[in-house]
């Protein structure tokens, strides 16, 4: 019975393991030392001052076309594209900042979560200091947003600013706001998964209204869950899939995919069926999945 439980591992649930390989590999394509290719924009969240940045930044792009009054349809759609596509596993798999908070979260520090109405608070930031602000009162303004940023700060401010002091030039320092902005991103990082993606982001505001039509989406059978509670327990933001499979704050890293009820789906697919009691036992019934590696389970 044990080894037949070990077995059931879904492959989503396994490939969820390989996520930081995905990040990292993907990390490799958005920062590429020897392509500059600024006049196209990238899926993710970045700075395109970075000295190894490939692509445009699709929200300095937003920012940027909104001060100067227009429509950026290449973002645009590059945007509607992928979040058709993909919705918000952008984040949780493809995204560079995403990876820096993800290895901050791993340092073992007390963590605790943030209240589910932080994440529309991304809208906010979208809507006044992405578009409103930058369109009002143009790109010199100081909450103009990527005077905000904080991943330009990680990416483009600091490292510049390193690179100005090695060759004895006068040195520009980042706005004290972006500075106050990125430390404090930080430590929220150290003590909470990935606070800026959840509760600030403006990419993941526009993708995370992808999730409920995206091409890939997580799914719950209904059929299988027996309010275990070990999807809850799995996700990282203390809801759980049930509540939010498709809810705005989910990054879909598919670590729930370690519970059966639980799976990657896409427009595809049909809807779960009911398996049979003999396979499963009782409809609903809560059965254990084994999250080991393959070499323990071996």
């Amino acid at each position: 019975m044990a080894m037949a439980k070990k077995r059931s591992t879904s492959f989503t649930a396994r490939l969820a393991r390989w996520r930081v390989w995905f990040q990292t590999a993907f990390l490799l394509v958005w920062m590429a030392p020897l392509l500059r290719i600024h006049s196209v924009c990238s899926p993710v969240f970045h700075c395109y001052s970075c000295p190894l940045a490939t692509f445009a930044c699709p929200i300095g792009v937003l920012a940027n076309f909104s001060a100067l009054h227009v429509v950026p349809y290449l973002a645009i759609g590059t945007l509607l594209v992928t979040g058709s596509l993909l919705g918000a596993f952008v984040c949780g798999w493809i995204c560079p900042f995403g990876l820096f908070q993800d290895l901050l979260g791993r340092i073992p520090t007390p963590k605790f979560t943030m209240p589910a109405w932080t994440g529309y608070s991304r809208f906010v930031v979208l809507g006044l200091f992405v578009l409103a602000i930058p369109y009002w009162f143009g790109e010199q303004h100081p909450l103009f947003f990527c005077r905000l940023c904080p991943a330009g700060a990680l990416e483009a401010a600091y490292p510049n600013t390193v690179a100005l002091a090695i060759a004895g030039k006068p040195l520009v320092w980042p706005t004290m706001i972006k500075t106050i902005i990125f430390i404090t991103v930080l430590l929220l990082a150290l003590f909470t998964w990935r606070p800026w993606c959840t509760a600030l982001c403006p990419l993941g505001a526009i993708y995370s209204l992808c999730n409920s039509f995206s091409f890939l989406f997580v799914r719950v059978n209904k059929n299988e869950c027996g309010d275990c509670g070990l999807c809850a327990s799995l996700c990282r933001y203390g809801e759980g899939p049930r509540q939010r499979a498709n809810d705005l704050r989910c990054i879909r890293c598919l670590d729930c995919t370690k519970c059966r009820s639980v799976s990657l789906s896409s427009v595809l697919s049909g809807a779960p069926s009911t398996r049979s009691t003999n396979q499963h036992g009782r409809q609903g019934e809560p059965v254990a999945v084994s999250t080991s590696s393959p070499t323990e389970e071996s």
